[in-house]
């Protein structure tokens, strides 16, 4: 802890918002007191919107629990931001101005996790952890609306839409977030993971990799099952593709830089007897490196029209439909962080310096916080599982559901209060009094 507290201080000489005057622990005694008060009801909130999950923008039943939970607070709400986002304004006289982001998606995905409160929506889950996200978010403006002494400035809390496939943050940028609304001095974001709950993680620097999702459609010469000969076979042409494709990581990526090609959807075909006229794939390519995104890109591009010609067929329609640049934090962000996290959450709180790699997934956020919007952003990493529960599928040998998996079952009534905490401190550690 000791060695957080110099990364701290270092870096708060140049930080551009003011650090805290509050005594850290005070802080987390006040902060959690309004937290637990409210617990019992920031649970059934989440049991909630768990149980009603709604794909990306059509999140209009989460939009609506939010906003007029907001409204409660003494938020002045806007709604449709961006198609389905909601953006709350706080003012509390002069200061930075500090927005606060959740998102609101859920995924096409089958709920497995047996849990009591289920999805009741049929292949729609919170598989990502994003209505703890929605619970956090809320249990911090409760937080923060009811103590207005401890700090000062204008909060802004934003309800993003669409957060999977990285469309929702550009949506309400077009919308005007940055400039209907007051622009922020800092923005903060967190995010859950499968570690054991209350674990608190910041990393410095890069924390996301850069993500770029792709369709491609093969194109070939349908006819019947039983005489190939007079077709061109999109679905061996896309099954070449989607073997040969890797060899780019492993034969052209560099051995010591992060590089990843998934293929995530294979469409081809109605009937067993049938050889269809296309295939569509859909895949993700991600990387820290600009140079190494590059080379993926390229590659991939390169390996789609090899397969397409050796087979004699039409070249493939390739749309480039996402694209996102890797999530960095800001370090002086980081180190105020730290400097009220540390002494406030002790061992539960872990920094990753700058030169350790970020992780492999990507995040909207990046696009709030990307250089060109001049925002500096604080994206923090919170478990969310039942440290029993680790324990028990270490002891048997198995896998812990991660986000994305149809088991993903957090343990809301040891997350939830945690979470929200990490981010009132957060905000606290810019706007404290």
């Amino acid at each position: 802890m000791k060695a957080f507290a110099r990364i701290a201080a270092l870096a708060l000489l140049a930080a551009p918002l003011p650090a805290v005057a509050q005594d850290p622990s005070a802080m987390r005694g006040w902060v959690d007191a309004a937290l637990n008060a409210s617990a019992q009801d920031l649970g059934a909130i989440y049991r909630d919107l768990h149980q009603h999950p709604e794909v990306a923008f059509q999140e209009t039943r989460s939009a609506g629990v939010l906003a007029a939970r907001m409204r409660d607070l003494g938020f002045t709400v806007t709604e449709g931001v961006g198609g389905t986002g909601v953006v709350a304004v706080l003012e509390n006289g002069p200061g930075p101005t500090i927005l606060v982001r959740t998102d609101m998606d859920a995924l096409p995905l089958e709920e497995k996790t047996g849990l009591p409160y289920a999805s009741a929506t049929p292949g729609v889950m919170h598989a990502c952890g994003h209505d703890l996200h929605m619970t956090w978010w809320l249990g911090a403006a409760t937080a923060l609306a009811g103590n207005r002494a401890a700090w000062h400035g204008t909060l802004v809390f934003i309800g993003q839409p669409a957060e999977e496939g990285l469309r929702g943050a550009i949506a309400m940028l077009q919308d005007g977030l940055y400039t209907r609304f007051p622009r922020p001095d800092l923005a903060i974001a967190s995010h859950s993971s499968n570690a054991p709950a209350g674990a608190v993680t910041v990393k410095d620097g890069t924390v996301a990799s850069a993500s770029d999702a792709w369709e491609i459609v093969f194109h070939g010469r349908g006819g019947h099952g039983s005489m190939p000969s007079q077709t061109i076979d999109p679905v061996v042409i896309a099954a070449r593709f989607v073997t040969d494709v890797q060899s780019i990581v492993a034969r052209e990526r560099p051995e010591n830089a992060f590089g990843v090609i998934t293929v995530g959807s294979f469409q081809a075909g109605t009937a067993a007897n049938i050889i269809p006229d296309s295939a569509t794939l859909r895949l993700t390519l991600r990387a820290f490196d600009p140079d190494v995104r590059r080379l993926l890109n390229d590659g991939m591009q390169r390996v789609a029209r090899a397969s397409a010609a050796a087979a004699g067929a039409p070249e493939p329609t390739m749309n480039h439909f996402s694209a996102g640049a890797p999530l960095v934090n800001d370090s002086a962000a980081v180190a105020r962080a730290m400097a009220v996290l540390g002494p406030a959450l002790g061992d539960q709180v872990t920094y990753v310096p700058a030169y350790l790699p970020g992780v492999p997934p990507s995040e909207d956020f990046a696009f709030l916080v990307a250089p060109e919007q001049t925002v500096p952003g604080l994206f923090l990493n919170v478990g969310t599982y039942d440290p029993a529960v680790l324990a028990d599928l270490a002891a048997r040998g198995e896998a812990v559901p991660a986000n994305h998996a149809p088991q993903f079952a957090p343990a809301a009534d040891l997350a939830i209060v945690p979470g929200a905490r990490a981010l009132v401190l957060a905000v606290l550690s810019a706007a404290g009094t």
